[in-house]
């Protein structure tokens, strides 16, 4: 089997996450490994593809299907392929077509394919194994926000909120992320002029997850999302999201949570946060009914979801069917 993912270790994001778990979670049973290219020296050995991208491996899967007439080839749809412009994209289209089933990470991608294709979507959700909630000071809320920054990410709408808070100093935000040129400005402009703020840079995997595992709650304020790996890590350690209202949220966390404001809201952001303080403060004798701990009782609902053997399972079903589509 191959899994052909457009980055690889040294890129360490969301795709190579996925591949490298997924290899892991197969190898049990299966013979894997990754390329970013199809085919390769060791083509003939591959009798199932799963391509991660249905866009930055159209090159691969349209050789898999010249080389192998489309037999057991899964596509997997991770973010931006997804909630992009279809009929602009025909590399994309060209991918949906060849694809024996389409694999999407959250309930609500399917609503997202052409019609044509929904009967050929299958959700698997990402999984991490669980993590110990960490103590964590009442002195102050923690929030934390985990990804590189870039556009899709908006950061613009953390530095808002880091803005508006600026006068407070009980409510904290963290950024984790690399980044580049005018992002990195940015970064650095609100960190001057917000004590509230503190941007941390890149972080190796482990340390992002106790920066997690500490917060009060993680803030995720995409724009657009296949399924984002930080919300699964966040629900897995017990902590609560705070969230932007997009089908790639709404997909993992459910239709009524409550954690969520619209995109690019800043003000939106800072009211949850801002209720989750002075709730943090004022009910010291009654905390079940605060937001934090309705929110952190919808994420526990959430968890089974993502986890590793759940996610273990529907990949050796998907590969199952994939073999027998031949």
């Amino acid at each position: 089997m191959v899994i052909v993912s457009p980055s690889l270790a040294s890129a360490n994001n969301g795709n190579w996450q996925t591949a490298r778990r997924w290899a892991s979670l197969l190898r049990p049973g299966h013979a894997v490994r990754i390329t970013t290219r199809w085919p390769d020296e060791r083509a003939n050995e591959d009798g199932v593809m799963l391509a991660l991208h249905a866009g930055r491996s159209a090159a691969a899967i349209q050789a898999w299907s010249d080389h192998r007439q489309g037999r057991a080839l899964g596509v997997v749809l991770t973010g931006t392929d997804l909630y992009g412009d279809f009929a602009g994209q025909p590399e994309v289209l060209r991918s949906l077509e060849l694809a024996k089933r389409l694999v999407v990470l959250q309930d609500q991608a399917p609503l997202a394919l052409p019609a044509e294709f929904r009967g050929k979507a299958r959700v698997i959700y990402q999984s991490t194994p669980s993590r110990q909630a960490l103590p964590k000071t009442s002195r102050w809320l923690r929030a934390v926000a985990v990804g590189h920054l870039r556009a899709v990410k908006d950061p613009q709408t953390l530095f808002a909120a880091a803005r508006r808070l600026s006068t407070s100093n009980d409510i904290q935000l963290r950024h984790v992320g690399e980044a580049e040129g005018a992002w990195a400005e940015q970064a650095r402009a609100t960190e001057a002029h917000c004590p509230a703020y503190r941007w941390l840079g890149a972080l190796p995997h482990a340390m992002a997850c106790r920066s997690i595992q500490r917060a009060h709650v993680l803030v995720h304020t995409s724009l657009a999302e296949g399924g984002a790996h930080v919300v699964m890590e966040a629900v897995r350690s017990g902590t609560p999201v705070l969230a932007s209202r997009i089908p790639g949220n709404v997909g993992m966390l459910g239709s009524d949570y409550l954690g969520y404001f619209e995109p690019g809201d800043a003000e939106g952001l800072v009211r949850l946060l801002v209720q989750c303080r002075r709730e943090q403060q004022d009910s010291a004798d009654a905390p079940a009914g605060t937001l934090l701990a309705r929110l952190r009782a919808q994420c526990d609902a959430r968890a089974t979801l993502f986890d590793p053997e759940t996610e273990r399972r529907a990949l050796l079903h998907l590969v199952q069917d994939l073999q027998d589509a031949r």
